[in-house]
């Protein structure tokens, strides 16, 4: 199991409350069986639109694996789509102000810790990036402090999900993997697991 205790890396600042889910990933783009290459969609409306001057186009933020956004990000459908298009970009944390309650729970289901901050908090950490792209930044789930180069600032997570995702018991599939042995005990103590073998009258 993947335990997330530390993101460490570069950020990315993405500036605007409301920012909904078709806007991280436009509907014509969830026909894929998986989610592969859904990370060069990200933003793909939005960037469109910018031509060339979305962060996620902007040569200084290549890389970076950190997301700094505003209030209720991620709102809108509830498409897993989403989280996975930035995962597939490279992002493996946000801070915000708020997130969408679908969008959060889906974040969390593929390992990516979400942390909230105050207002001022999230506008200093976009102002450190926009001037300092280069600037080194860390999530630390388990202290739970944000760090953007010489700025340290407080963050919050629900105590539930900061122990599942630092203990790795996020990942569902990981703990199956984990309790493979006795999950096949399990198993053949199962009548209907036998009934394949069974000869009809």
């Amino acid at each position: 199991m993947s335990q997330v205790k530390t993101v460490s890396g570069r950020g990315i600042p993405l500036v605007g409350n409301d920012i909904d889910t078709d806007r991280i990933i436009p509907a014509r783009f969830l026909r894929c069986v998986t989610f592969d290459g859904l990370g060069e969609q990200a933003f793909a409306d939005d960037r469109a639109q910018t031509q060339g001057q979305h962060p996620f186009d902007q040569p200084q933020y290549q890389g970076a694996n950190i997301l700094v956004v505003n209030g209720n990000f991620g709102c809108g459908s509830s498409r897993e789509h989403a989280p996975q298009a930035l995962a597939k970009w490279g992002i493996q944390a946000i801070v915000g102000e708020s997130y969408a309650e679908i969008f959060f729970g889906n974040c969390v289901a593929i390992g990516i810790p979400c942390v909230t901050a105050p207002t001022e908090t999230i506008q200093t950490l976009q102002t450190i990036l926009q001037n300092n792209p280069q600037a080194p930044m860390r999530v630390d789930v388990e202290g739970m402090q944000v760090h953007c180069g010489d700025f340290i600032a407080s963050v919050s997570m629900g105590e539930g999900i900061r122990q599942m995702l630092t203990t790795g018991t996020w990942d569902s599939c990981g703990q199956l993997i984990a309790q493979v042995e006795q999950i096949q005990t399990t198993a053949t103590q199962l009548p209907y697991m036998k009934w394949g073998s069974r000869v009809a009258s």
